[in-house]
């Protein structure tokens, strides 16, 4: 009895033993969305579900946001570890604090484009961006759309504009009114958002800025200079554990959006999967991402968009993409080839 007692207890020592050294080994990371759990934040929402950042010695908590700006914030304060941001959002962040301690850098990119577009119903007679020439745009002020608009305006030769500032939910009201003629928002948020409010798909004018000569990119996954330096371990297998659920996500979205219902019992699960497939199809899976590959930049491109950053954003510094983006983290290219040919 002694003899088998003490076989238990061994085992039961070398199992608490384990179960400590797992602990131990696992990397909590505080992760902030840009935006509501709304279809998009399946890529994110997934991997935790199906434990891919547990597998990766990972345990990662995932927050709703409320902006781009937020999101680089809050990495920046050190109160999250990582998160999803647009790339302007945090060139212009490095360039108005160049002394900041602890400036977030982008280690992946997503939306590979920006989904920013101009909107306008077809009854407004806008169908072209010469068209909007004189004509009262609304948005929110933050707007990343607006924010960008004179690059699109320069790329396209449009006239001057008057701007209306709005709240976020008054943005797509308004223009069903006609208390603006159009708007800037994402495709795959603005676009929905009149389809619930009345509209049909085809009374929209959609002018997305990618279709116009504006090569910006969109949102990347941004990680805490502290983080990289003292686990950089653990942002790679953060990425790696991403990339495997993101091919999950855009070879089933219909299935991915139950993940995003887990958060947030409220969503509607048909509009969300239409909105995560509208952002696979015009950011994720573009032509511009399969060219270039998921995940990655190509140098002069973001040296472009650094430029007009902070010529339009009048930054207080001029914006170092070398400073930017750090690519050393990301999965090798075979596994980062996940984007279905067209």
């Amino acid at each position: 009895m002694k003899k088998r007692a003490f076989l238990q207890s061994a085992v039961f020592l070398a199992a608490a033993c384990a179960f400590t050294a797992a602990q131990a080994q696992t990397t909590s990371i505080k992760f902030q969305l840009d935006w509501r759990f709304e279809g998009p934040a399946a890529l994110f929402l997934l991997p935790v579900a199906k434990g891919y950042f547990k597998d990766a010695g990972l345990d990662v908590t995932v927050d709703a946001g409320n902006g781009s700006g937020g999101a680089v914030q809050r990495v920046a304060s050190g109160s999250y570890d990582m998160g999803f941001a647009d790339l302007a959002a945090l060139m212009e962040f490095q360039a108005n604090n160049p002394d900041a301690p602890n400036k977030p850098v982008a280690v992946m990119m997503v939306y590979n484009n920006t989904p920013a577009s101009v909107m306008a119903l077809k009854k407004s007679g806008i169908a072209k961006p010469a068209d909007l020439a004189g004509k009262k745009l609304g948005a929110p002020v933050f707007d990343a759309g607006r924010r960008a608009f004179p690059i699109f305006a320069k790329a396209n030769g449009i006239g001057a504009v008057q701007w209306t500032a709005m709240d976020p939910p008054l943005r797509e009201t308004m223009l069903m009114r006609g208390d603006v003629d159009a708007i800037t928002g994402f495709t795959f948020t603005s676009l929905l958002n009149l389809e619930a409010r009345g509209a049909k798909a085809s009374d929209v004018v959609v002018l997305q800025y990618p279709d116009y000569g504006v090569k910006l990119y969109g949102n990347a996954i941004i990680a805490s200079p502290k983080l990289i330096k003292e686990n950089p371990a653990a942002v790679k297998a953060f990425l790696q554990a991403f990339t495997k659920g993101a091919k999950d996500v855009i070879a089933n979205p219909g299935a991915a959006i139950a993940y995003v219902k887990e958060r947030d019992g409220i969503v509607n699960t048909d509009l969300e999967t239409r909105r995560l497939k509208l952002a696979i199809d015009t950011v994720i899976n573009s032509p511009d991402a399969r060219t270039e590959g998921f995940g990655q930049v190509v140098p002069g491109r973001l040296s472009l968009m650094a430029s007009q950053v902070s010529d339009t954003f009048n930054t207080k510094t001029r914006v170092n993409p070398e400073t930017v983006w750090n690519g050393a983290f990301l999965p090798a290219k075979a596994e980062l080839n996940i984007l279905p040919r067209k």
